[in-house]
């Protein structure tokens, strides 16, 4: 299916959009009710559910504009598995009780897509590890037997988890004997993977173009030998190599953004690109960030720390370079 090159590109409103969100996380990025804010100030949470469900009726593109704000200031760690994740699940699935408070804001959600669970007369039994936002969400989301089943997070034993990356949030569930219900068939599950990759793209988009543009305000303004370290021809290419490969992940994102946008069929060949290419290109910025900005990048007080443990995160976080590669490979008769 060929994507409109007019996808591609940013409108008007969703540039305005993106100055909007950056000025809101750049002013609100560490409040304790930064949800609620988003609710209240920006309605994030309802961007892309239909008017019919409580949400604004918009696409999945301007949801993406807002991510990629987010991952550019490494906040608003629920929205992806509140808003991506979570309400893309109950609109596959047909499931509409719950899209409200979603929209709305009063209710973070997450998804368990794998695990040792079992279902049995209404109830669920068993474990599930390092589910993103587990411990502060409402709903869970949880694959038991190739069904899914919604439950009260409340009736869920919750372990938060120490990880790597401190803004994204992960805890072990248990279940025993907790009341679930029905709420459709698993099957829909690699579908909202794929758009769970996509929106990471978008958010890897927004840490490596902060990265990037603070290592290019530091060597311009940082002097050796009485010139800026930007001046030097080894500092030039190593960041003119970098913007081919921000430039290349920047595409990748938008075209995986756009088959989610317009449910294109190619939606599991552009994930895992985006998902290979994005990685990929954000690793390298967080490490040119580190090292450029020499002996103060490598402290663990600095700033790009915070970025590098993000990108390393987020590089396993829906499968390995290597399963992407895969699955691409598969994609494509190779």
């Amino acid at each position: 299916m060929l994507i409109d090159p007019a996808r591609l590109t940013e409108t008007p409103e969703q540039r305005e959009l993106r100055t909007v969100a950056r000025d809101f996380f750049a002013a609100h990025g560490g409040d304790d009710g930064l949800w609620k804010r988003l609710a209240g100030e920006l309605g994030v949470q309802g961007l892309a559910i239909p008017e019919e469900r409580g949400g604004a009726g918009y696409s999945f593109a301007e949801l993406a504009v807002v991510l990629e704000e987010a991952g550019r200031a490494l906040c608003a760690g629920a929205l992806l598995p509140t808003v991506v994740l979570a309400a893309h699940t109950l609109l596959l699935c047909g499931d509409e009780r719950y899209l409200p408070g979603i929209a709305d804001g009063t209710l973070r959600a997450t998804v368990v897509f794998d695990g040792d669970v079992q279902a049995r007369d209404g109830t669920l039994s068993g474990t599930a590890a390092s589910v993103l936002d587990g411990a502060a969400a409402d709903l869970v989301l949880v694959r038991a037997d190739e069904r899914l089943f919604a439950c009260d997070a409340e009736a869920v034993i919750r372990t938060p988890l120490r990880v790597l990356d401190e803004t994204r949030p992960q805890a072990r569930l248990e279940f025993r004997s907790t009341p679930a219900t029905p709420i459709g068939s698993a099957d829909v599950l690699p579908r909202v993977l794929d758009i769970g990759r996509a929106a990471l793209a978008a958010e890897q988009l927004g840490g490596l173009g902060r990265a990037l543009d603070e290592t290019v305000a530091y060597v311009r303004q940082r002097k050796q030998f009485g010139r800026p370290i930007g001046s030097f021809q080894a500092v030039k290419h190593r960041l003119a190599a970098l913007l081919v490969e921000c430039e290349a992940a920047r595409s990748a994102a938008a075209y995986a953004i756009a088959c989610v946008a317009t449910g294109s069929p190619d939606l599991p060949v552009a994930a895992a690109a985006a998902a290979t290419v994005c990685a990929g290109a954000y690793r390298l910025a967080v490490a040119e960030y580190v090292q450029l900005h020499g002996g103060t990048g490598f402290t663990w007080e600095h700033p790009a720390h915070r970025h590098v443990r993000r990108a390393r995160a987020d590089e396993v976080l829906f499968g390995t370079p290597r399963d992407h590669g895969a699955r691409l490979a598969v994609a494509l008769g190779l």
